[in-house]
């Protein structure tokens, strides 16, 4: 299925991005890309995304595990989904594998992305987490358009019966 080799593409992407990180920068350090406006500064994350610490490493590992089974049921029940809704089920599926991976071998998510300028930073992510993020996008436009194209289709519809 198409759909899982974009999850192994983003799988594999996060998994290299986040060894050559861990084993090439200093923690903390952070190396300007583009001025300060795009860094890598390797941290460790042992929260949820952003940095949020509710419950214990257990729990968000127990949570990433339930959450991912969740995508992959909701995957092979979409079959019949258009392919971008599918393409975006398997970017988050694979982003979560991709902080899953780490939990169980680091106990923290390795993150290294650092974008903002000055003091005013967006929190350090990696390539599971904007995969995550990309996906539900493309999720949220897809919903919110197939609402408004049925409402739009319903209009129409009882436009035609007064007609009739």
């Amino acid at each position: 299925m198409k759909v899982f080799l974009i999850s192994i593409i983003v799988v594999v992407l996060d998994q290299v991005t986040k060894l050559a990180v861990r084993y090439s920068f200093e923690y903390g350090v952070p190396h300007n890309i583009i001025g300060d406006w795009v860094r890598l500064t390797y941290i460790e994350n042992p929260g949820m995304a952003f940095g949020i610490q509710v419950g214990g490493q257990p729990f968000f590992t127990v949570f990433a595990v339930i959450a991912t089974v969740i995508i992959f049921v909701y995957i092979l029940k979409a079959r019949d989904e258009k392919m971008s809704v599918r393409s975006a089920l398997g970017m988050i599926l694979g982003g979560a594998i991709g902080n899953l991976i780490d939990r169980f071998l680091y106990g923290k998510v390795v993150d290294f992305v650092d974008i903002g300028f000055g003091t005013i930073r967006w929190p350090i992510f990696n390539v599971a987490d904007s995969a995550v993020t990309v996906g539900m996008m493309i999720l949220i436009v897809f919903v919110v358009y197939d609402k408004s194209s049925k409402q739009t289709d319903e209009t129409k519809e009882v436009a035609a019966e007064k007609r009739a």
